[in-house]
């Protein structure tokens, strides 16, 4: 199998970016389709742009759209709302039938012809949001995609600092972005909404350098991934760490 077709399946506009941007823009530069879901408009959000709080999901909707389309890549986004959350209050996930996101996502995999889906790790870096999206791919892929790759954004990279790392699941593959650094940033230029936010949390830096990922299916059992994803990352420069 030769990788065609990639599904990245996120929660919030700028997920897309900030976890996988790299990784878009390399699948883009060797001819591999990507399409991007998103699930929400990003609307519970800090509205420090916008004057009412309603005005901020069709904000991000236009900068997550000019991010993609900085990406190279296609874009649904699902009707699903993102709850408003209080500064440093616990956050929650959106709410959804459960049985129904599953099956959008299948649906779109399927109609995409997808070979990967890339999407937040179980520990969604840890936000609610996060860990229902890896949590429907889950079992939306084990149950009706059971040929297709599953790998997982933000997988633990040892002796790199990041505060989005998925704690419990150690990479399988670390990437050095570098090469695709102009593209990412250039994406994340389109979220002038979120340029605050990023700016706390990378304390000032231009961004993260290392994207890393996890497979998780067909598991593993151990041993290191060897498939189409794989064998791509490792021929970009991608190690194990």
């Amino acid at each position: 199998m030769s990788l065609r077709s990639a599904v990245c399946i996120f929660a919030h506009p700028d997920d897309e970016t900030v976890l996988a941007g790299g990784l878009i823009a390399l699948m883009v530069q060797q001819k591999i389709k990507v399409h991007v879901v998103c699930a929400t408009r990003g609307e519970g959000g800090d509205p420090p742009v916008v004057k009412r709080q309603e005005e901020l999901g069709a904000v991000r909707e236009r900068e997550l759209r000019c991010a993609v389309a900085v990406l190279g890549a296609s874009l649904t986004i699902l009707d699903y709302v993102d709850p408003f959350i209080e500064p440093d209050s616990v956050p929650y996930p959106f709410e959804a039938n459960f049985d129904r996101l599953v099956r959008q996502f299948v649906d779109i995999a399927r109609q995409q012809r997808a070979d990967l889906i890339l999407t937040h790790g179980a520990d969604g870096d840890g936000h609610p949001s996060h860990q229902l999206i890896n949590e429907a791919v889950r079992v939306g892929a084990s149950h009706m995609l059971p040929h297709t790759l599953v790998y997982t954004v933000a997988a633990l990279v040892p002796n790199i600092e990041d505060r989005l790392w998925n704690q419990s699941e150690p990479a399988h593959l670390a990437l050095d972005i570098r090469p695709w650094a102009d593209r990412k940033a250039a994406a994340m230029g389109c979220y002038v909404s979120q340029h605050a936010r990023f700016k706390r949390f990378t304390k000032g830096q231009s961004g993260r350098t290392i994207e890393a990922v996890r497979r998780q299916q067909p598991d593993t059992h151990g041993e290191p991934p060897n498939d189409d994803f794989a064998r791509l990352l490792r021929t970009a420069g991608a190690w194990t760490p």
